[in-house]
């Protein structure tokens, strides 16, 4: 009898799991064939975006509000009030690096240029100063969603600010996304420069081959059409790599990719603003380059839960509070040059996004402290993984390739919204790191496994940037290719 209701409830748990099996298969064929827009009619595109989806983007505007709202009472712009209590307290003449913030001692981390930046506004209240940057920043992830999904809605005949309205609610419960808003960071504005410079260096592209500069109407002045032929490639990522060194990875990229007018331009961009600023404050640019920037410690313990670059991985799976000099410096060096070859084939391919996402990705793996907020082009790298699978389904792609492929990317989508290492916080001496078994390892450390997943895997797509706007898509045979990953 027992032998029979074991194989009775067997057999029922086989029914549910096939029944789930093809709900499951029938929805990811739904969305390869239709994205979340509607199939193709005779007079719409396929995945072309349905009238009464106008109703989505204000339902996303309604939820980019409550989300910001949400994240900022979770955080209090905690970091807001450390750099604005550092650049008060360096205006009334202290040291800008001494300043220890009460309660965590922590300090202004930037070099000096960002506190030159900042100091015009330290006269305003610490709250009124974080919703302003969090107004700034949402701005900024709107600017940029717009030039990452343009090609792509192009593409697919989606409307562009509709695809981007709902777009900006998703982006928003992403762990990059909603540390940097509650906690006033500027982790977004620089990604908008680092993009301003994608979208200059896609414009000089296309002049470059012919094609006529983007919208310049007779009469324009010199620097619209300067804006318009993409010839200010560079000046974004010079003044992000003044404002926070991780960026200058992307001057390293423009010179390993022979783009050596944009290099020169940020390289020329970074240099004039830090040497302004040493003009300006030359004793607290002399500390932060001869002292403080050595100083990693600053920023607290490599092992914490919270840092997830490589270097926090080997400090916690060698269960010590910093990680192992040697091992850091090889593995490092191994993923910077895995990094920046792969990043050079996806601009050789013709895809600057998938480019300039791995080499995103790269600087937040070799960075001694990589917090989450900083690592904002995990968003690109999930429109790359979604893009993929669509540019497969319209190729005529096996739909079990399409499948894994939607798999994949929503795989990568849920755990930067969910990142688990919080669940599995461990602090030594207290908790050893491997408290939770290897579980707990792996959810400690799984935004570093991802990244590293990434800059090994992230697929590129052979021709992308060919479909920017006014240029000709390419017919359909041509959208994919062996090196794009599948």
């Amino acid at each position: 009898m027992i032998n029979t209701r074991a194989g009775s409830t067997s057999a029922a748990w086989k029914r549910r799991a096939a029944r789930l099996s093809t709900t499951l298969r029938s929805y990811l064929d739904s969305v390869a064939l239709r994205a979340p827009w509607g199939a193709a009619t005779a007079d719409r595109p396929a995945l072309a975006l349905r009238p009464r989806h106008w109703w989505l983007a204000g339902v996303g505007a309604l939820l980019a509000v409550i989300l910001a709202v949400a994240f900022v009472r979770h955080y209090t712009f905690v970091d807001t009030r450390i750099y604005l209590g550092a650049v008060r307290s360096w205006i009334a003449g202290n040291p800008l690096y001494a300043y220890a913030a009460p309660g965590s001692g922590l300090g202004f981390t930037y070099p000096p240029f960002a506190a030159l930046v900042m100091a015009p506004f330290a006269w305003l209240p610490a709250g009124v100063m974080g919703w302003g940057s969090l107004l700034v920043s949402v701005a900024a992830l709107t600017f940029v969603l717009g030039i990452v999904l343009r090609p792509v809605a192009d593409r697919y005949g989606w409307n562009r600010g509709r695809t981007v309205a709902i777009a900006l609610p998703i982006a928003l419960l992403s762990e990059p996304v909603r540390q940097t808003l509650g906690m006033g960071q500027v982790d977004l504005v620089l990604f908008a420069l680092i993009t301003a410079d994608l979208l200059a260096i896609r414009r000089a592209a296309r002049v470059a081959n012919g094609g006529a500069p983007v919208r310049t109407p007779a009469g324009d002045g010199a620097v619209r059409r300067r804006w318009n032929a993409g010839t200010w490639a560079g000046v974004g990522i010079g003044l992000a790599a003044a404002f926070k060194l991780t960026p200058a990875l992307f001057i390293v990229y423009l010179l390993v990719t022979g783009q050596r007018r944009a290099a020169r331009t940020a390289i020329v961009t970074a240099a004039a603003a830090t040497l302004a600023t040493a003009l300006l404050v030359p004793r607290t640019t002399l500390q932060y380059f001869g002292a403080t920037l050595w100083q990693t410690d600053r920023v607290g313990r490599t092992d914490v839960s919270e840092n997830q670059s490589l270097a926090g991985l080997l400090a916690r799976l060698t269960d010590t509070p910093h990680a192992p000099a040697l091992a850091w410096v090889l593995v490092a060096l191994a993923a910077l040059v895995l990094g920046l070859a792969r990043a050079r084939q996806a601009h050789v391919n013709g895809d600057e996004l998938a480019a300039f996402t791995l080499v995103g990705l790269t600087a937040g793996l070799i960075s001694p402290v990589s917090w989450t907020h900083h690592m904002t082009f995990l968003l690109p790298a999930v429109v790359i993984l979604m893009d993929t699978a669509w540019r497969r389904r319209l190729a005529g792609a096996p739909p079990r390739v399409v499948r894994l492929r939607l798999v994949g990317a929503s795989a990568v989508l849920l755990l930067t919204i969910a990142s688990p290492f919080w669940f599995v916080l461990h602090r030594l001496p207290a908790t050893s790191h491997y408290a939770d078994g290897w579980p707990g390892v792996v959810a400690e450390n799984a935004i570093t496994l991802l990244l590293a997943v990434l800059v090994v895997a992230l697929p590129h797509r052979l021709g992308m940037d060919l479909t920017a706007r006014n240029s000709p898509a390419p017919p359909p045979a041509r959208l994919v290719d062996a090196r794009d990953g599948g």
